[in-house]
């Protein structure tokens, strides 16, 4: 028997049943967008006419989001990381993201970037864990905040509770699996023992929170930057809603970099927020250009620079 044919049946079968889902996801928004065609043609001429001041703005915000990756990054490892490489790999990394589904992109250059450094398999998976749960909890507590605030101005507040409730649900889940298998448990002290040592720094924990809500924040600060852009004037506690809602959304179906998933996530939270179609439509098409589309090229050359540098 060989080692392929060793493995269980599930681990065989896994990529095949994520890259069906992808392949699913990626042709229903196919079928979106060929239903919406003339919506999506008058979105383009719209962006097309869009005011160059905001969309500046938004591509400044865009590439703010790198350099918040990887002070976030930086923040959940204990020792120092080369800062030129370690921003570089992060502009990487998100172009890798949109060729790989459910952010294995990211994950793979994050994780190789963090070998290279130094850090053991083991230490960089869970960095990049802790980095992921703290992005998670960041959104979340934005979403309360921002429903605690103006609970009256963000009418997709019936929405969040109900997903907020699984938060607490599937942490119980984790750590009841953890105390019943003991390698889990195992594994789970180590997490814990590599998460109260980034804590004991200052500086470290102010990186890694910090980082994760700037990230967010400018994300939710493209959208906006292009709404304006376009000239609608939808409030900005309503579009930082819009994106937190649809990014949660995005996340739990694997397609690339959200491609399909956030788009279609994305356009029903602005509609839902008080956008017209058509403004939404443009919204999305905007906020991807500047996020994904455009840096795609130059990111995979800066990939293969530092797979040539031996930095990946």
């Amino acid at each position: 028997m060989t080692a392929t044919e060793s493995l269980p049946i599930p681990v065989r079968r896994r990529p095949y049943v994520q890259l069906g889902v992808t392949l699913t996801v990626l042709a229903a928004a196919g079928w979106v967008l060929a239903a919406h065609r003339a919506t999506l043609d008058s979105g383009t001429d719209r962006l097309a006419a869009a005011d160059r001041e905001w969309l500046v703005l938004a591509c400044l915000a865009a590439m703010g989001t790198w350099v918040c990756a990887a002070v976030a990054q930086q923040g959940a490892v204990v020792e120092r990381l080369p800062r030129g490489r370690l921003v570089a790999a992060q502009f990487a990394a998100g172009a890798a993201n949109h060729l790989l589904p459910a952010g294995a992109g990211a994950t793979v250059v994050n994780l190789r970037f963090l070998t290279r450094c130094g850090l053991s398999t083991r230490r960089s998976a869970t960095a990049l864990a802790v980095k992921a749960a703290v992005g998670g909890l960041v959104r979340c507590a934005m979403g309360v905040a921002l429903l605690v605030a103006s609970p009256g101005t963000v009418p997709l507040s019936v929405r969040v509770p109900h997903v907020l409730v699984l938060l607490p649900v599937a942490a119980g889940a984790v750590l009841l699996a953890a105390a019943v298998s003991g390698r889990l448990r195992r594994l789970a002290a180590r997490a814990f023992a590599d998460v109260r040592d980034v804590h004991r720094s200052r500086s470290r924990a102010c990186a890694l929170w910090g980082g994760s809500v700037a990230f967010a924040l400018l994300h939710a600060g493209v959208v906006l930057a292009v709404i304006h852009a376009i000239g609608l004037g939808l409030p900005a506690n309503r579009v930082v809603m819009a994106y937190l809602v649809a990014s949660g959304a995005a996340a739990l179906l694997p397609t690339p970099g959200g491609l399909g998933s956030l788009d279609a996530a994305l356009a029903l939270a602005l509609t839902a927020a008080g956008a017209p179609g058509t403004a939404a439509v443009t919204t999305v098409l905007g906020y991807r250009l500047l996020t994904g589309w455009l840096p795609m090229a130059p990111g995979l050359l800066v990939l293969a620079l530092l797979a040539r540098r031996s930095a990946l």
